[in-house]
């Protein structure tokens, strides 16, 4: 049967209508299909006169999964604990146990009480091994079971997802407020949401970054019969039509691989992250430097954009412009005027109007000295009328004009 053929005979399908009644006396001759659930490594878990169906995979810490092995998530630990500046993917003072990977799949893509989660996948690794566990939901009625299922077992610090924090956590956290007086209280807990970090990294490189994406282009993880994860929600109706777990074999092999994805994911950003002055793209290298900048780690950012200002093209402007700025907050302005001067330079380019006006500024209100500072605002007026008609500039030519004008009147006084 086709992909449209399937959709066209689920089509209509009410979730809730699936759901079998709650009886008191639930045991496993009740379950459907448990032997071939049990060859999946799925058991029940009853709760509440209902149940649950909990899979567990055990990997070792040799497994190869793309360009990494599982296990090097010990040795990236290890070097976190030891690292001199603080990042928000850093696990430092954390066990490795507490990095709780987790992933979910759901009927829809919506955030309301209309999205039913209805597979939690989570992954944690200990000295010797790797443990992914699902809890699956096998009707809706089953929801309290999957919850005290997921929540009494779970005893994490750091959650790590892929879009989590707009998806994943914000979709449970909405079901769980319809059954909070049934099941434990949703714990606090850290959060590396490694989607974003993704984007901020490779979102000039990659046309996506989706994770299949970046599984294919960065980590080098290929799956073969993998299903599109659009489909889960499709394959699940179907089952709750049938109860066969057949058509959930592929889904639950595909959390499966998501969570084992953000192991290296998270691998691969850390090194990145501790091993920044080695990376070899630039752009990658620049917006590694950025992003220290931005959680206020100035002098790792410095070293960064150092490195970059040396090389040729757009970057080393980006950099110079972004290593301008950190030397003037550190009145380093000798280092920062050759860099601004260098920025003059360049045409058609925004950061010249910028360094323009930056000169200005200092020569007037540091140096003061009016003349020059009033030169470089005539410059940086003079770039702006050539290519405002092409580029954004922060600083509108009023402002230039006012800037000017004052000027003028320091200069006659």
């Amino acid at each position: 049967m086709s992909i449209k053929e399937k959709l066209a005979k689920l089509k209509g399908t009410s979730i809730a209508a699936a759901s079998p009644a709650c009886r008191d006396d639930e045991t496993e001759t009740d379950v459907p299909y448990l032997a071939q659930w049990r060859t999946m490594n799925a058991e029940p878990f009853f709760f509440d006169g209902e149940y649950c169906l909990i899979r567990e995979v055990t990997y070792s810490l040799d497994q190869q999964h793309g360009i990494y092995r599982l296990g090097e998530l010990h040795e990236i630990h290890e070097k976190w604990q030891q690292a001199l500046f603080s990042h928000p993917l850093s696990s430092k003072g954390h066990d490795i146990s507490d990095l709780f990977f987790f992933d979910t799949e759901t009927t829809g893509l919506g955030s309301g009480t209309g999205n039913t989660i209805f597979l939690l996948g989570h992954a944690r690794v200990y000295a010797d091994r790797i443990v992914v566990r699902q809890h699956f939901l096998p009707h809706p009625g089953a929801e309290v079971a999957l919850y005290q299922s997921f929540l009494s077992e779970v005893d994490y610090t750091t959650l790590v997802t892929y879009n989590g924090k707009a998806f994943d956590w914000p979709v449970l956290k909405t079901r769980h407020t319809l059954l909070r007086d049934t099941v434990p209280k949703l714990p606090a807990f850290g959060h590396f949401d490694l989607y974003h970090a993704s984007r901020r990294i490779w979102k000039h490189r990659l046309e996506s970054v989706k994770l299949a994406h970046v599984e294919k282009e960065i980590l080098g993880v290929e799956r073969t019969e993998d299903i599109p994860g659009f489909l889960a929600p499709m394959m699940y109706f179907e089952f709750l039509s049938s109860k066969q777990p057949d058509g959930m074999t592929g889904v639950l092999k595909h959390n499966e691989m998501d969570v084992l994805s953000l192991i290296v994911l998270y691998i691969h950003l850390s090194k990145q992250i501790l091993q920044a002055y080695d990376i070899e793209h630039v752009t990658e290298k620049l917006e590694m430097g950025r992003w220290f900048d931005s959680v206020g780690e100035a002098g790792e950012a410095r070293k960064i954009y150092e490195q970059v200002a040396e090389k040729e093209g757009k970057e080393s402007a980006r950099a110079k412009w972004q290593l301008s700025l950190i030397y003037k907050k550190e009145k380093q302005y000798e280092k920062a005027v050759k860099l601004w001067r260098e920025l003059l330079q360049a045409d058609f380019d925004p950061r010249s109007i910028k360094a323009a006006v930056e000169l200005a500024k200092l020569y007037e209100h540091v140096y003061k000295k009016p003349e020059e500072a009033y030169e470089y605002a005539q410059t940086a007026y003079h770039m702006w009328k050539k290519i405002a008609r092409t580029h954004r500039f922060s600083e509108p030519s009023d402002e230039l004009l006012k800037r000017l004008k004052r000027l003028e009147r320091k200069i006659r006084k």
